[in-house]
């Protein structure tokens, strides 16, 4: 069983019971400090806690990584879950307390983030995943989220070569029926976020807070 190092979270703020909380998912070969500097960029009102993956890539690459890549066409549905699972756990240890909970992930992340909205969807109430995908397979509370979709943001550039077509394929098709679902594709983005995206994903995370 996989599990994430605590100690290595980066918390905006020490208030974490009394607002609502954001969690930070970086994607393959980064860590927690990688998506934390998007916090001046994000609204006030929200405790940011950017969590480190709990596997290490194989070498050279540095970072961390949420679950083994085998080529661009190597991600197990299986791998995807288990990561989930552990941070629903680490969710559980570190902030049982807080009011609301969304997830922001990038790439491995963004994978990561709506996985965990599906095995736990009481307990996410928002995920923006940015150049990320759902993984393929069903799970066993997905038609309660075609019953009640949850707000999700999907982000993603045209140029991003980087998650495979029949993976960004099978998003398109998954979403709409199993999400309260707005986004955008950017044109000419590659692999990476714009000022552009961050600019919408500050606008989802505004409504979010408003509802």
């Amino acid at each position: 069983m996989i599990e994430i190092d605590d100690a290595a979270t980066r918390w905006s703020s020490d208030d974490r019971e009394r607002m609502p909380l954001l969690v930070l998912l970086h994607g393959y070969g980064a860590d927690e400090n990688d998506l934390f500097g998007l916090v001046p960029c994000l609204p006030d009102g929200i405790v940011t806690a950017s969590v480190a993956a709990p596997l290490s890539p194989p070498w050279p690459m540095p970072g961390r990584s949420w679950y083994p890549i085998e080529g661009l066409d190597g991600r197990d549905p299986a791998d995807v879950t288990a990561a989930a699972q552990a941070l629903l756990r680490w969710l559980d240890r570190t902030a049982a307390d807080a009011p609301s909970v969304a997830l922001l992930g990038f790439s491995q992340g963004a994978a990561v983030a709506l996985q965990a909205l599906r095995i736990a969807p009481d307990r996410i109430g928002a995920v923006i995943a940015l150049s990320g995908y759902v993984a393929p397979g069903a799970m066993p509370l997905d038609d309660r989220l075609a019953e009640t979709p949850p707000p999700v943001f999907w982000g993603r550039g045209t140029h991003d070569d980087v998650i495979p077509a029949h993976l960004v394929a099978h998003t398109a098709q998954w979403l709409p029926g199993h999400a309260d679902l707005s986004g955008r594709v950017y044109a000419g983005l590659t692999h990476s976020i714009s000022e552009q995206e961050l600019d919408d994903v500050r606008r989802f995370l505004d409504r979010w807070l408003g509802a």
